[in-house]
């Protein structure tokens, strides 16, 4: 299987299947990129979908006004969102003796979602 890069206006994720590389996975914007080790990348998609799942079920009993932060963790990956159920902002934090830092802004994250979501399903991150 070949390397893959998915990119769009604002954001990057990428996926290199040989399992011999150290980091095989790469989230990023315009403006920079962190490479992450396979378990990163696949904590960082998981816990993603999560976010936008907990947002889908609780969307409903929130007021229109009303401002949301959530976050999830793993021993990898520290994510959270923030804003409104239909257009918040992601941070992500990168445990593992690194200290990456990265975020994307509100108009971004759908995407990313639905593109993280496709990694997941297609399994190409299968280690």
């Amino acid at each position: 299987m070949a390397r893959i890069l998915k990119k769009g206006a604002g954001w990057r994720l990428g996926w290199n299947p040989d399992p011999t590389c150290a980091f095989q996975g790469l989230v990023g914007a315009d403006d920079w990129a962190v490479e992450l080790t396979a378990a990163e990348f696949q904590d960082f998609c998981r816990l993603l979908v999560q976010l936008s799942e907990t947002v889908e079920s609780i969307a409903s009993e929130l007021m229109a006004e009303e401002r949301i932060s959530i976050e999830a963790e793993s021993e990898l990956i520290w994510l959270e969102i923030e804003g409104f159920p239909d257009s918040y902002s992601l941070r992500m934090l990168v445990l593992n003796n690194r200290n990456a830092e990265g975020n994307w802004s509100a108009h971004i994250v759908s995407e990313l979602v639905v593109i993280a979501q496709s990694f997941q399903k297609i399994g190409e991150f299968t280690i």
